[in-house]
């Protein structure tokens, strides 16, 4: 699973790696993103790429109300294109979730110990995602996002039974391009990340705490 990520790059490095159409303000580092708060997903619209404020925990646009009982922030890769919720995004609503890292906790003892997961060369990224669009009963539009997660791989394997799913970028281009309708050719970019291009760290339990949010959350911790 994928509760809590890390975007610290700057607003040009984001538009550069993903080819934004747009020039974007600045970006605040995040160094502890939660579910419920709005972040930034890019998504296209015929030929342009651009970036969206969208509260991360997907509420579909047929629901009756936002119940906070349910858990969206995440959603299964297996089966997806046949869930009520995720059938239509799949279809027509996708995005990237960009991102330099994320965290995953591991049993020790009696409690959990947090581990810091990015890529190898400290590169950007992008979760892959899907987004959908509630009407409030004020009349205003909620948008929303999940982020998709599958089986993990060699360095996620040991903390936790699933991982997100990290786009190959290769692959971002089809995942976003809204001529591609048919569930099967985009799920089959729903795989585990390649083993080896990810590096993992111990780290302070100060990121259990959703309201911290600085650098200081992906320092490498010695637990010698």
């Amino acid at each position: 699973m994928c509760g809590r990520y890390v975007l610290h790059h700057s607003a040009q490095q984001v538009q550069a790696r993903f080819g934004l159409s747009t020039i974007m303000t600045a970006l605040t580092p995040r160094y502890n993103a939660a579910p419920t708060q709005q972040l930034p997903v890019i998504v296209q619209h015929d030929a342009t790429v651009q970036l969206e404020w969208m509260r991360w925990g997907l509420v579909p646009s047929w629901a009756k109300e936002i119940n906070p009982n349910i858990s969206t922030f995440n959603a299964r890769a297996e089966g997806i294109s046949e869930k009520p919720m995720y059938r239509g995004p799949i279809r027509r609503q996708r995005c990237l979730v960009p991102a330099d890292g994320f965290f995953e906790w591991h049993a020790a003892g009696k409690g959990k110990q947090p581990y810091f997961i990015h890529r190898a060369d400290d590169a950007l990224f992008a979760f892959a995602g899907l987004y959908d669009r509630y009407r409030q009963p004020d009349g205003t539009d909620l948008w929303s996002y999940t982020i998709i997660t599958t089986e993990p791989n060699a360095e996620i394997a040991p903390l936790h039974h699933r991982m997100a799913v990290i786009l190959r970028p290769e692959d971002e281009a089809e995942w976003l391009d809204p001529d591609v309708t048919d569930p099967l050719q985009v799920t089959r970019l729903l795989r585990p990340y390649p083993d080896g291009a990810l590096a993992v760290h111990p780290v302070s339990t100060r990121v259990n705490n959703a309201r911290l949010d600085e650098a200081a959350m992906i320092a490498p911790l010695d637990l010698a």
